[in-house]
C-alpha cells in the first residue's frame, strides 16, 4: 500500500542511492585494480589517490591523473587494465553487498517509496554489478557517470535522478559515501544521508549532512524511529 512518509515534519517522496561504496564494497576492489593496472603499466601507484578521487566519474578521474602525474599519463590504456583487474578479482573474490543495503531497498519498495540510482560508474559497469546481486529491479530510474556532462560533486547527476522519477529535489534523501556526493546532493536541494566509506567526513561535508549513520541498517532503523507513515490520499485503509 502507498504511504506518505514524514520524517520530523517532512516528507520523504525518494530515496537516491550512490553505488560504490554504498551499495557495493567495491571502493578496495578499485584501489587494488588500480594499483595492479599501475604497476603494468609501469606508472606510478594510481591505487594510492583513490581517497581523492572517490564520487568521480571517469573523466574527472582522468583529468586528476592528468594533473598529478603528467599530460602523458595513458588513461585509455588504464581503463582497460583497471577493468581487466576489478573482473578478475570481482570474479574470484565477489563483491560484496554493505550491510543494509538490500534491506533498505525491500523497505522503500514496501512503502511505496521511489528509488533512483546516481552513480558515477559508467553504465555498463553499474547494470552489471547490479544485475549480479539481483538489486537492479528495485530502481525506479538510474542515471550513470558516463551520460552525465558534469561529474559530481556538480548537481546535474541528482537533478536528473529526481527529474527521471518526476519527484521534486527537496522530497529525496540521498545516500552516499563520499564528500564529492553530498556536495552535489545538498547543491541539488536534497536531504544528503551520509554512511562513509574508505573517507570520513571532514566539517565541511558534515555541515552538508543531515544526518550520519555507520551502516544503511542504521538508516532504516532511523526511518522507522523517527518518522511515522500514513496513508496516502485515496488509497486503500485495509492491511499491507
Amino acid at each position: 500500500m502507498k504511504k506518505d512518509v514524514w520524517i520530523s515534519g517532512w516528507r520523504l517522496d525518494a530515496l537516491i542511492f550512490d553505488m560504490d561504496g554504498l551499495i557495493f564494497d567495491s571502493e578496495r576492489i578499485v584501489q587494488r585494480a588500480w594499483t595492479s593496472a599501475s604497476r603494468e603499466l609501469g606508472i606510478p601507484d594510481a591505487g594510492a589517490h583513490i581517497y581523492n578521487t572517490i564520487g568521480f566519474n571517469s573523466a574527472r578521474r582522468d583529468v586528476y591523473f592528468s594533473g598529478v602525474f603528467g599530460a602523458d599519463f595513458p588513461a585509455t590504456e588504464f581503463a582497460v587494465a583497471s577493468r581487466r583487474h576489478f573482473i578478475a578479482i570481482s570474479e574470484t573474490e565477489g563483491v560484496p553487498v554493505k550491510p543494509g543495503a538490500k534491506e533498505l531497498l525491500q523497505f522503500a519498495k514496501e512503502l511505496g517509496i521511489k528509488t533512483a540510482l546516481a552513480t558515477s560508474s559508467r553504465q555498463i559497469h553499474a547494470v552489471e554489478m547490479l544485475k549480479r546481486a539481483e538489486l537492479f529491479h528495485y530502481f525506479d530510474a538510474a542515471v550513470y557517470g558516463d551520460v552525465v556532462k558534469n561529474a559530481k560533486p556538480d548537481p546535474e547527476i541528482y537533478l536528473t535522478a529526481a527529474h527521471m522519477l518526476k519527484t521534486a529535489p527537496s522530497g529525496c534523501m540521498a545516500l552516499e559515501d563520499a564528500p564529492a556526493g553530498i556536495q552535489s546532493a545538498y547543491a541539488a536541494g536534497m536531504r544528503p544521508v551520509m554512511v562513509p566509506d574508505l573517507v570520513a567526513p571532514d566539517q565541511e561535508t558534515l555541515a552538508k549532512c543531515w544526518r550520519c549513520f555507520d551502516t544503511l541498517n542504521d538508516v532504516i532503523a532511523w526511518i522507522r524511529s523517527s518518522s511515522f507513515a500514513i496513508p496516502a490520499p485515496g488509497s486503500s485503509t485495509g492491511e499491507d
